[in-house]
């Protein structure tokens, strides 16, 4: 029996509660020094500047689509390798996994040459001008250059999800972190042979660490046995399965590019109100991933049983496993929403000295805490949904979430009623908890349309 077997039957068997906690701990712990690795981009960014502060709030939105191109294309490979194990299919689960290898190589390799063409004017959109945007491009470049490591990182990782291994990446997330230590000083600064390279040796750092990654995670997926027997002509485009990998993973592309959508919406309100608002939503934005990494763990164990365990027919696992995630997931980020909304200032000060700042973050994060349950509970369901094979849903609320809704709701608050920047935070507010609305209603209906359950250890 090869691990991804031996993980298959653990998912399929063993208690929902031990395995939610199996699963999304890791999960959380490497969301978390991801999230401290931002952290650190961000304390080295603002020793160049605000204006460098600034410079990283407004590419993030663009890098963004890159994320949200790799974490689709991994969500949708881990339901589609997740289903086929659950189900006993061992090659269909090795033909899912090497051909989203090829499948995240091209989308990659095209995002990183087309990207550079299309910066310039999102910038430019986005009030970037003179010294600002020369700096902006400099830095957003170097992080397109190696999107592809980004990808194939979050590709690997959809393989290993789906037999059940959360360490890994959580692995990579560790040590990426402690690298970046490294990296970002000595690139920023220059040292041992390299010339300071400014704000965009932030960016180089990245990448290096995303290609350290990208070794070690294959050497995982190796042990899984998903890559038996493979040959480089496997990688060759399968229609079919390229169609299945495109019906699954696009969806959940969508969606997070909505969220990048959404970002750019939120940027160019705030750029109505100068830069201090767009630097303080950088730091607050990167506190608020902070306080949602419970629910990131929860998010890919939420997926993992789900598909697996639809795979084989047992339905009532499946409503555990929602459950079970939602209870958790609410209760911890009620207590983490108290604290961050009673250390709001101190949290903010931890960036920047810049007063104006300090207050702008402050009054994100206290509206921000009311909002944090909201997001346990849509991304709970939208990823129990990718689980089920029904990604749809993802773009739909997305769309609503990210663009339909914040625009007259964002420009109602701050600039008709003259609410200011506190008019964006609280249509951040109003149209989130909407959202999760939505997402009960929806798996609510969708539970109730499942066959019965085939039984423990049953297959559809």
């Amino acid at each position: 029996m090869n691990d991804a077997t031996a993980a298959n039957n653990h998912l399929l068997t063993d208690p929902i509660p031990r395995l939610l906690l199996r699963l999304a701990v890791p999960v959380g712990i490497g969301f978390f020094f991801n999230t401290m690795f931002n952290v650190v981009d961000t304390f080295y960014g603002g020793l160049v500047s605000t204006q460098a502060l600034a410079v990283m709030s407004l590419a993030f939105p663009t890098f963004f689509v890159v994320i949200a191109v790799g974490a689709g294309i991994s969500t949708g490979a881990t339901a589609l390798i997740g289903h086929a194990l659950g189900a006993g299919e061992q090659e269909g689960a090795r033909r899912f996994s090497v051909q989203s290898l090829s499948f995240g190589l091209l989308h990659g390799l095209f995002l990183s040459l087309a990207g550079p063409l299309v910066t310039p004017l999102l910038f430019r959109w986005l009030g970037a001008e003179g010294d600002y945007l020369s700096q902006a491009l400099s830095y957003i470049n170097v992080l397109l250059a190696g999107g592809v490591f980004f990808i194939l990182n979050q590709v690997l990782n959809a393989s290993l999800n789906a037999s059940g291994d959360t360490k890994s990446f959580r692995n990579f997330l560790v040590a990426g972190f402690f690298l970046n230590l490294i990296y970002d000083p000595w690139f920023l600064f220059g040292g041992l042979g390299v010339p300071p390279l400014g704000l965009p040796g932030i960016a180089w750092a990245t990448v290096a660490v995303q290609l350290c990654g990208n070794i070690y995670l294959l050497t995982r997926v190796r042990r899984t046995g998903l890559l038996d027997g493979f040959q480089p002509s496997h990688l060759l485009p399968r229609r079919h399965t390229y169609l299945d990998l495109a019906r699954q993973g696009f969806p959940a592309s969508l969606n997070m590019l909505t969220v990048a959508m959404g970002i750019f919406v939120i940027t160019w309100f705030l750029g109505r109100f100068g830069k201090d608002a767009v630097a303080a939503y950088g730091i607050a934005a990167r506190l608020e991933q902070m306080a949602l990494l419970p629910v990131m763990g929860l998010n890919i164990a939420t997926l993992a049983l789900v598909a697996q365990n639809s795979g084989a027919g047992l339905t009532g696992r499946v409503r555990e496993t929602i459950r079970g995630a939602l209870v958790r997931g609410v209760s911890a980020m009620a207590v983490i929403a108290l604290l961050f909304f009673l250390l709001a200032d101190r949290l903010v000060q931890l960036f920047t000295r810049d007063p104006a700042v300090i207050a702008i973050g402050t009054s994100y994060l206290h509206v921000a805490a009311l909002v944090f349950c909201a997001y346990v509970i849509l991304y709970i369901n939208v990823f129990a949904l990718q689980g089920l094979k029904r990604p749809q849903f993802a773009i739909w609320i997305g769309i609503y979430r990210q663009f339909l809704l914040p625009l007259p709701v964002f420009y109602l608050f701050s600039l008709h009623l003259g609410w200011g920047v506190r008019g964006i935070w609280w249509g951040i507010f109003l149209v989130t908890w909407s959202a999760a609305v939505i997402s009960i209603v929806y798996i609510r209906r969708v539970m109730g349309e499942l066959p019965e359950d085939a039984g423990e250890g049953g297959t559809a």
